[in-house]
């Protein structure tokens, strides 16, 4: 079964932060007023929250973005359990059992990225291929292409409360995506959701290009 409309609000104010009534409805091929319509009954469900925003000229912009309730809907997977985990492992084994268990999951995960990443011929299909495997597992991938960079985009992340916990989660994501694009390729973290940003965001550049 397909996603209603509301559903579809949630998933774009969660991908792109804060929008208002046209803007929404643009980007979903809606009416405005049915928009108007969805985001009344999700703010009646406390799933989404307003603010008005004055330009200086004319009447102020009302925008919409997701109230904590909303983001609650796009949940951190086992998030109690990962950090409890996490938190014993520290405590017994201490800090150095901690980044082996990091750097074990991050080789499993590495080897498993890149044997469905080989049947990509071009950098632009490793791109989907990632981006359909990353969705999968709760990260709302997708990628786009502006000038000379490609752009990785991870709209929520699954693991935040481990990560939160246990920065070496990052750290190995970035070390794998360089690894599985390759030395021809540049990747950096432009933004990052544990720096309170509304997503994470990865600029991928030739050598040449970036040189």
């Amino acid at each position: 079964m397909g996603k209603s409309n509301s559903d579809n609000i949630l998933l774009l104010l969660k991908k792109k932060g804060v929008l208002d009534a046209s803007i929404i409805a643009q980007d979903l091929a809606l009416s405005k007023e049915g928009v108007r319509q969805h985001l009344v009954k999700l703010l009646e469900e406390g799933l989404v929250e307003k603010a008005c925003v004055s330009s200086g000229v004319g009447r102020p912009c009302t925008n919409y973005s997701l109230s904590e309730r909303g983001l609650s809907k796009f949940p951190d997977s086992h998030a109690d359990v990962s950090v409890q985990l996490l938190k014993s492992v520290k405590n017994l084994l201490g800090d150095n059992a901690l980044e082996l268990l990091v750097s074990d999951r991050e080789r499993q995960t590495l080897h498993r990225y890149e044997k469905e990443m080989s049947l990509g011929a071009s950098l632009e299909d490793k791109l989907n291929i990632l981006s359909q495997i990353r969705t999968k597992e709760g990260y709302l991938a997708e990628w786009k292409k502006e000038d000379n960079s490609y752009y990785f985009i991870e709209n929520h992340c699954p693991i935040r409360s481990a990560a939160s916990e246990c920065q070496q989660f990052c750290q190995a994501e970035l070390k794998n995506f360089r690894q599985l694009f390759g030395q021809q390729y540049q990747v950096e973290r432009i933004q990052h959701i544990m720096a309170h940003q509304n997503r994470c965001v990865y600029q991928i550049t030739t050598q040449s290009t970036s040189a």
